[in-house]
């Protein structure tokens, strides 16, 4: 079996670093967004959307995070399929339902900005319905990890489905280029810059990273809770066995 990196292999390390990170990510996350929501709010009207463009401030961001979320999840599960080492599927299994959350959040911010926009809260277009199935691999791999008794052949089962489910991400973000479809092509991350003004450009991106230090901050405390779960439950099987 091949040699799992330090960190994964040092769960007391993980739980020390821990220990001070996740109350300082959410510190960061707090701070981020209070400044990203104040210029956002405070920023003018679009000259074709109106007020409805704020929405995008909080859809923008969760759209990202539902991905990033699900890449995490997916690394996490390799290295659990490949070193087999616990700290690694913790970080898989606290990752889901956070990714699910954010996926839920794009889905409706998208759907309430779509409805002045389009005329419709919902399309079967090719990126919304592709977002679409990410919520529901999400869904299925917590399913099925919840389904299976033997918690070690529930890992491993999930992991797998996590790792055939990753093929929807790129579907996810060239899906406005591969089709023709009526949701909008990239606008922030492009070739020759971003479509945004700048006082539509920095609230997103501002409330990105406190999208992305809030995940890190509650994905450090859902793995601590993970890892002392198991251990009160290792500790709970040695003293019946006692």
């Amino acid at each position: 079996m091949l040699p799992a990196p330090a960190f994964l292999t040092n769960p007391e390390r993980f739980m020390a670093f821990s220990r001070w990170a996740a109350p300082m990510f959410g510190a960061i996350a707090v701070a981020l967004a209070v400044v990203g929501l104040y210029l956002g709010w405070t920023a003018p009207e679009d000259y074709q959307q109106g007020a409805t463009v704020r929405i995008l401030f909080i859809h923008i961001p969760a759209a990202w995070m539902s991905e990033f979320v699900y890449a995490c999840m997916a690394v996490a599960s390799l290295l659990a399929l490949v070193f087999r080492h616990v700290l690694a599927d913790a970080a898989a299994q606290a990752a889901a339902p956070l990714g699910a959350g954010f996926t839920v959040l794009a889905l409706a911010t998208g759907s309430l900005w779509g409805r002045p926009m389009w005329g419709t809260y919902w399309v079967w277009d090719a990126r919304l319905t592709s977002v679409l199935a990410l919520l529901l691999i999400y869904v299925a791999y917590m399913a099925l990890r919840a389904s299976i008794d033997d918690e070690t052949k529930g890992a491993r089962a999930a992991a797998i489905l996590a790792l055939v489910g990753a093929v929807n991400l790129p579907i996810i973000h060239y899906s406005v280029t591969w089709w023709n479809t009526l949701h909008q092509g990239p606008s922030v991350f492009r070739a020759g810059g971003s479509a945004l003004a700048p006082v539509f450009y920095w609230p997103a991106i501002l409330l990105a990273l406190a999208y992305m230090s809030a995940f890190g901050s509650l994905w450090l405390v859902r793995i601590r809770g993970e890892i002392w779960r198991r251990r009160a439950e290792a500790a709970a099987l040695r003293a019946a066995r006692a």
